[in-house]
């Protein structure tokens, strides 16, 4: 990018977890004269995985695809748990030399693009105060939820519950629940891991829902994965590993969608052959709507069913009267007795982390805007969202979108190109952005952005297309256009980490 300055930014990356950090690897290796500075609000690397601490807490994608591209998953498990993928993340910028760049308990608060300087000015409130900076670029990888709360519903008689109620995403490390009668509210992935990981020392543990989810068991270990690691390189090994199972995720998500019904039958009769023809399986397992329409769950070595087996655990498919002194009444009438209610009922999504954005002066309306392949908004410059897949592992996109991030800031420095900025055309059709009926993401669709019906502004969950035109189409497409800045760079502020240079 023309008319740099040594006080300047080249990127500002939002968020250490597993988005910044692998994006922070790709420009140290993609576009190397760049450089960057990573704010972190939390106090450690991790981002989600440094968050939620609840019991189980693990992946629900496994790990040979959720692992980056450039570094090998070699610890076997399939689907890691909490701890071990900070861990992952964290030694990822630790080897890299990433961790050095990055200010940790520094909260951005907004980011102010003018045009004419072609600069972004960020505010954030760090550890000892304001902090003001400058970048030309800045990539947003602070998640798609809301970090301070989960979802709750208003359920009556809340206050009246003489139990403890902790929702997971507020879970206190350490909590002991030996000997409490448990009742998680919910049916998505975090219940099901929940479910098995709080079974061995609960008295009880009910998983209580309105309707059921689709769960298919999936082994702990990757034979084949195990035994190329035996026979190849590492890296080798790796890579076929992860061709493999992003081809198995993409024919298993495809012929969902093209033979629903026969892949719900399958689905069915799998956890029938678990639980026994007496288990109401249809009751509890059978969802109305179709496969790959909200997100699979996922049980490692079927720890879910057998807890279930086990007469440890047990499910209640049914809807919520009230909270009561002892526990949940249902609408059956049925009182649910629980000393520990976990309402693992959502997430709230959000675009930006919360951040207040502006352009030229006119404050940012996520609504408003349209995805450019999957990774910037129009009518936003130099700037870029890292958002994953919802059908596959959140990190393929991200490395992809790293990626094209590098191609797009090295076109720039070398053409002196200041910005580039998605357009529209004037008679693009919109559609909604995501198509998943899960309720966090319904609730959120009328504050996210909209996508385009064709390409470059639709957003295809399809990792392959991605990987060719993300990765090798035209950045100078007719849709995002290339500018010079309209005056002088202007002063950045003093406050630079000087890690940055």
């Amino acid at each position: 990018m023309s008319g740099k300055t040594d006080d300047t930014l080249d990127v500002l990356i939002v968020g250490a977890g597993i988005s910044g950090i692998g994006t922070a690897w790709h420009l140290q290796h993609r576009a190397p004269s760049m450089r960057f500075a990573i704010l972190e609000a939390r106090s450690q690397i991790g981002g989600t995985w440094d968050l939620f601490r609840y019991p189980g807490i693990r992946s629900d994608s496994d790990m040979y695809t959720f692992g980056y591209n450039f570094r090998p998953w070699v610890d076997g498990q399939v689907f890691a748990d909490g701890p071990s993928i900070r861990r992952y993340v964290t030694d990822t910028a630790s080897e890299a030399g990433i961790d050095r760049y990055i200010r940790f308990n520094t909260r951005v608060l907004s980011a102010r693009w003018d045009s004419a300087s072609a600069r972004w000015t960020v505010r954030a409130e760090g550890p000892d105060g304001p902090v003001t900076l400058t970048a030309r670029f800045l990539m947003i990888c602070s998640g798609y939820y809301r970090y301070e709360q989960g979802y709750m519903p208003e359920f009556a008689g809340v206050a009246d519950f003489a139990g403890e109620i902790i929702h997971p995403q507020k879970w206190p490390e350490g909590h002991d629940y030996a000997g409490k009668r448990v009742v998680i509210i919910g049916s998505g992935a975090t219940a099901v891991t929940l479910v098995p990981a709080m079974a061995e020392k609960s008295a009880h543990v009910t998983m209580l829902q309105r309707s059921p989810s689709y769960i298919a068991a999936r082994p702990s270990r990757d034979a084949i994965a195990d035994a190329l690691r035996k026979l190849l390189p590492g890296r080798l090994a790796y890579t076929l590993s992860r061709v493999k199972n992003i081809g198995l995720a993409m024919f298993f998500f495809q012929l969902s969608r093209a033979w629903p019904d026969f892949v719900k039958r399958g689905v069915i009769k799998a956890i029938r052959a678990e639980l026994g023809e007496d288990f109401d399986v249809e009751r509890h397992f059978s969802p109305s709507y179709n496969p790959w329409d909200q997100r699979f769950c996922l049980a490692p070595d079927g720890d879910f069913f057998a807890a279930l087996k086990s007469g440890k655990a047990s499910i209640i498919t049914d809807h919520i009267e009230r909270f009561e002194t002892g526990g949940i009444r249902l609408k059956s009438g049925e009182l649910i007795e629980a000393d520990l209610i976990i309402p693992a009922t959502g997430l709230e999504m959000q675009v930006g982390g919360g951040m207040d954005i502006s352009v030229d002066g006119e404050a940012l309306v996520p609504a408003d805007k349209i995805t450019y392949r999957g990774m910037m908004l129009s009518g936003v410059p130099n700037a870029a969202i890292a958002f994953g897949y919802t059908n596959a592992s959140w990190t393929l996109k991200i490395d992809l979108t790293a990626e094209r991030v590098c191609r797009l800031l090295n076109h720039m420095e070398r053409e002196g190109f200041d910005y580039c900025v998605p357009v529209p055309p004037d008679d693009i059709e919109l559609a909604p952005l995501l198509d998943f009926s899960s309720g966090y993401v319904q609730r959120a669709l009328p504050h996210l952005p909209r996508q385009g019906t064709k390409a470059p502004w639709r957003t295809y969950q399809n990792y392959l297309q991605d990987m060719v035109t993300i990765r090798y189409g035209r950045l100078q497409d007719g849709h995002l256009q290339f500018r010079k800045a309209k005056s002088g760079t202007g002063e950045a502020s003093s406050s630079l980490p000087r890690a940055a240079e």
